[in-house]
C-alpha cells in the first residue's frame, strides 16, 4: 500500500509537471522579448510606437509608428474572421448532420489536406488565381492589397473550424434531437435551434483557434497584401501586418538598434493581442457553459 501511494504520487508529479511547462515556455518568451524590448522603452520611448509612420530606415529621420501595422493586422484579420466564420460552420453542420457517408468520406480527406497545405504554397496560389481574380472583379491597377490576403486567411483557417465544430456538433447528445423532434420541430429547426447551440462553445473555440493562425500567419500575407505601410480600413487598398514586417526586416536589421528593438515591441504587441484574445474566449466559454 505505501509502495503504491508513492506511485501515484510519483505520477501525480509529473502530470503536475508537464502541464507546468507549458507556463514556464510562455513565461521565458515574454521574458526574452521583453529584454530586448525594454530598451526602446526607455528611449526614445513607447511613445515613438504611436506614431503614424513606419519608417525604420531615413537618412533625414527615422520613425516607428505601428498604426499603419496594427490597422493593416486588424483589416486582414477582420475580413479573413468574417468569411471563415460562415463557410466554416455551415460546412460542419452540412458534414455532422446533413451529409451521407460517402459524401464524409470524400470531404473530409480533402479538408484535412487543405489544413496541411504549406502557407509558402497557398501564397503562390494566391498569387496565380486569387490577385489576378481580384484585379478584375474590382477593376484595380493591383489585385495586392488587404481582400486578396484575408481570401488566403480564410483559406487556411476554415479546416480548423470544419474539423472542431464538426466534433463538437457530432458530440451532441442524440436525446436532444429527439425530444426535439417529438415537440413537432422540423429536421431544420432542430438543427439550428437545438443541436447547433448545444455545440456553440466547441464552436466559439474551433472560431478562435482559427483566428489566432490569421493573426500569427506570415508568409501568405507577405506574399499578396502589397506590404504597403498605410493607415486604411479599406479592403482594397495595399497593407502590411505587424507580422509580415518582422518576417521582412529582422533578417537585416543591426542587432541591437532602435530598429531592432521597435521589431521587439512589435512581438510584444502579438503577444498581448493573443493573450487578449484567449482570456476572452476562456470567458465566453464559461459563460455558454453557465448557461
Amino acid at each position: 500500500m505505501p509502495g503504491r501511494m508513492w506511485r501515484d504520487k510519483a505520477i501525480r508529479v509529473m502530470l503536475v509537471g508537464a502541464a507546468s511547462t507549458s507556463i514556464l515556455i510562455v513565461l521565458l518568451i515574454f521574458l526574452f522579448i521583453g529584454k530586448e524590448a525594454v530598451p526602446f522603452a526607455v528611449k526614445p520611448g513607447l511613445g515613438e510606437l504611436l506614431g503614424k509612420n513606419w519608417i525604420p530606415v531615413s537618412f533625414q529621420r527615422v520613425s516607428f509608428g505601428i498604426l499603419p501595422l496594427v490597422t493593416g493586422t486588424l483589416l486582414v484579420t477582420t475580413l479573413a474572421t468574417l468569411m471563415t466564420i460562415p463557410f466554416g460552420v455551415c460546412a460542419a453542420v452540412y458534414i455532422a448532420e446533413v451529409a451521407s457517408a460517402w459524401e464524409r468520406e470524400i470531404l473530409k480527406p480533402f479538408i484535412e489536406l487543405l489544413a496541411a497545405i504549406p502557407s509558402v504554397v497557398l501564397g503562390f496560389f494566391g498569387l496565380v488565381v486569387v490577385v489576378p481574380l481580384v484585379k478584375a472583379i474590382f477593376g484595380l491597377p493591383s489585385g495586392l492589397n488587404a481582400l486578396s490576403g484575408s481570401i488566403l486567411l480564410a483559406l487556411m483557417a476554415i479546416p480548423t473550424v470544419i474539423s472542431i465544430s464538426e466534433d463538437a456538433i457530432r458530440s451532441v447528445p442524440e436525446s436532444y434531437k429527439s425530444a426535439s423532434l417529438a415537440l413537432g420541430a422540423s429536421k431544420l429547426q432542430t438543427l439550428w435551434r437545438v443541436t447547433v447551440p448545444a455545440a456553440l462553445s466547441g464552436i466559439i473555440a474551433a472560431v478562435m483557434l482559427a483566428v489566432g493562425r490569421v493573426i500569427g500567419e506570415t508568409m501568405a500575407v507577405m506574399m499578396v497584401t502589397g506590404n504597403s505601410r498605410l493607415i486604411t480600413f479599406s479592403p482594397i487598398q495595399p497593407v502590411r501586418t505587424m507580422t509580415a514586417t518582422i518576417a521582412a526586416e529582422m533578417g537585416e536589421v543591426e542587432f541591437g538598434s532602435e530598429h531592432y528593438q521597435a521589431l521587439f515591441c512589435v512581438g510584444i504587441i502579438l503577444l498581448l493581442a493573443t493573450y487578449i484574445l484567449t482570456r476572452i474566449a476562456q470567458r465566453t466559454l464559461k459563460k455558454y457553459r453557465m448557461a
